[in-house]
């Protein structure tokens, strides 16, 4: 009983392997864009967990500088306190030079003075008491806040979008497996004279059941080295391009040594899927055949 016999197609000639193409290719990008967003929250956060920022609200400038320094003596004595930085008012500027415009006016527009402190731990809510209980009395126009509440809107919209990769490499997978199934049952039901001849001359369901399995498993393992090689064009590509922005958050989404391993692992995914769907289906429908 042979392969080519029962069921005749030429490799790559119908719409199954190139189906499968194009789910791998979406699964790939779906899931290095998850990658990619997990490291930069991770990186983000990791680089944030210890950071507190002290910024000193008063509107005369002089008390304000007064108060800015004071601050800093403050911090530099506090236990577990590893830098206390007054931010140069050049790199203040040039933060606020995109809504303020180039040139800040300090009489008509109050900036407040910056200073960021750095700690030997995650800066909780217990230690941003404290250190706003030490300014108290030295800075009374100081107010101290963690730099991951800052970012917190934005971890949370990095996290609602790796639940959407992965709800998209889920909704992919199904639909890989709705491809297979439709051409598994099309498939059966061009050959379902030849299937019963087999049948009868003593073939089993699993001998036949294989047959469908190394016909949908070479045109997904085709299909899916196709749709792979599409995917990792486009995430380079996109990753150059992103790349080139130079931009901290970005920089820190750059895909590791396990990620690219993950992403490799995608193809072997789509053709193990394929086959057990072929062969599930197969012997569903011979059951109901036969």
């Amino acid at each position: 009983m042979s392969r080519g016999g029962l069921v005749p197609q030429a490799r790559l000639s119908g719409p199954t392997p190139w189906v499968i193409a194009i789910m791998v290719a979406l699964t790939v990008i779906a899931a290095a864009t998850g990658l990619a967003l997990r490291n930069i929250a991770n990186a983000a956060a990791l680089d944030v967990a210890g950071g507190v920022t002290v910024q000193i609200i008063e509107a005369q400038a002089p008390l304000r500088d007064q108060q800015a320094r004071a601050a800093v003596r403050a911090l530099g004595g506090v236990r577990g306190v590893v830098s206390a930085r007054m931010v140069p008012q050049g790199e203040v500027d040039d933060l606020l030079a995109p809504w303020l415009g180039a040139a800040v006016d300090q009489d008509l527009v109050p900036v407040p003075a910056l200073i960021d402190v750095r700690l030997d731990g995650a800066a909780g809510p217990a230690r941003v008491a404290a250190l706003r209980a030490v300014l108290r009395d030295v800075a009374p126009a100081a107010r101290v806040d963690a730099q991951g509440g800052w970012l917190a809107p934005v971890f949370e919209a990095m996290d609602s979008l790796r639940w959407l990769a992965v709800a998209m490499v889920a909704l992919l997978a199904v639909a890989l497996a709705a491809a297979v199934l439709l051409s598994t049952r099309s498939a059966l039901g061009a050959h379902r004279q030849t299937i019963e001849i087999v049948h009868n001359l003593g073939g089993t369901d699993g001998q036949i059941a294989r047959i469908f399995q190394r016909l949908i498993g070479l045109d997904a393992a085709l299909g899916s080295l196709v749709g792979l090689g599409v995917g990792l064009g486009a995430v380079l590509g996109l990753g150059s391009r992103f790349a080139a922005l130079g931009a901290g958050l970005i920089i820190g989404g750059v895909l590791g040594p396990v990620d690219w391993l993950v992403l490799a692992l995608v193809p072997l995914a789509a053709v193990v899927l394929a086959v057990l769907t072929a062969r599930l289906a197969v012997l569903a429908a011979l059951r109901k055949m036969l």
